[in-house]
């Protein structure tokens, strides 16, 4: 990401979220508020740059769809955009809901982009603090955008600024309140922006300073990545919109080097969904082009 310009793929992931809240029947994962953090003409103007790359997407469907925007739109959302956003959100919070239940009190969110997990659980609030962690220059797009739907910080929502990829620090989090506690972190939609080496180095940082049974939900892009083209060339097309944003992609792990990495940061897998596994629990049954992406995979570890 380039500096002080806010992520691109954080607002279209709010897109997806978006437009599968308001759209798309039975739902995977409602987030309700997504919308608000859009303004109507940031919601136009991604609708029409998809609607007019479609020959990018899928010269075939031109033809098929007759230049009708709304089903060209549903397509290349369902096909190419929604899948991992929405499908990844509903596991992580599953697994974080579910920590709640059991005491945990601290959240981090690294690259929060425009979460709104403490917007659409206002009955948390003093239950568990949140800790947003991401570029400087994202976190005031975010404040903007909340500022412009109206939106108040709730006082157990932190906003930490940091470049987490390059060098995190502890003591950023404890000025923000911080505590040497049992900890949820979520890294969705990171993992493949950063180097293998970058993942190692992250994970080991992150574990060394918090309590046994301190755990991670992230996602992954298995060892295909950059040879499977997927579903109407989805992956390959996901590649290369990476790499025409700016954001390229650069890693992806075999199962057995995510497993050497997580142990080396002291962590165990409690919890692993392939790409097939993630189609049947997130989207059997369905009537549309939703389903799941077929490289990536789903993890929740734990510091043993």
């Amino acid at each position: 990401m380039k500096q002080n310009e806010s992520s691109l793929t954080s607002l279209i992931s709010a897109f997806c979220r978006a437009y599968h809240s308001k759209y798309d029947t039975p739902k995977i994962f409602d987030d309700y508020i997504a919308k608000d953090l859009i303004t109507q003409k940031e919601f136009n103007d991604i609708k029409m740059n998809l609607v007019q790359g479609i020959e990018f997407f899928n010269k075939e469907k031109v033809q098929l769809f007759n230049g009708n925007t709304d089903k060209i739109l549903k397509w290349i959302t369902q096909i190419q955009l929604s899948p991992t956003p929405i499908a990844r959100a509903a596991f992580c919070e599953k697994v974080l809901l579910h920590e709640i239940d059991l005491g945990l009190k601290q959240y981090v969110i690294l690259g929060a982009g425009l979460d709104t997990f403490c917007f659409r659980h206002p009955e948390l609030k003093n239950v568990i603090k949140i800790f947003e962690i991401d570029h400087p220059a994202t976190q005031a797009f975010k404040k903007k955008q909340l500022s412009n739907a109206h939106l108040e910080i709730p006082h157990n929502l932190h906003f930490v600024s940091m470049d987490f990829t390059k060098a995190f620090t502890y003591q950023k989090l404890m000025n923000a309140g911080f505590e040497n506690k049992k900890t949820f972190f979520s890294l969705l939609g990171v993992s493949y922006y950063l180097t293998k080496e970058e993942n190692a180095r992250l994970l080991e940082n992150l574990f060394a300073e918090v309590p046994i049974g301190s755990s991670i939900v992230f996602d992954y892009a298995d060892e295909t990545l950059f040879d499977v083209k997927g579903k109407s060339d989805r992956v390959e097309n996901m590649v290369k919109m990476a790499l025409a944003s700016g954001e390229p992609m650069k890693s992806c792990f075999s199962y057995n080097e995510v497993e050497n990495m997580l142990e080396k940061a002291g962590l165990l897998i409690y919890e692993h969904l392939s790409p097939s596994e993630i189609d049947e629990t997130y989207f059997s049954n369905r009537n549309d082009y939703l389903s799941a992406f077929e490289t990536i995979h789903y993890i929740h570890a734990i510091k043993k």
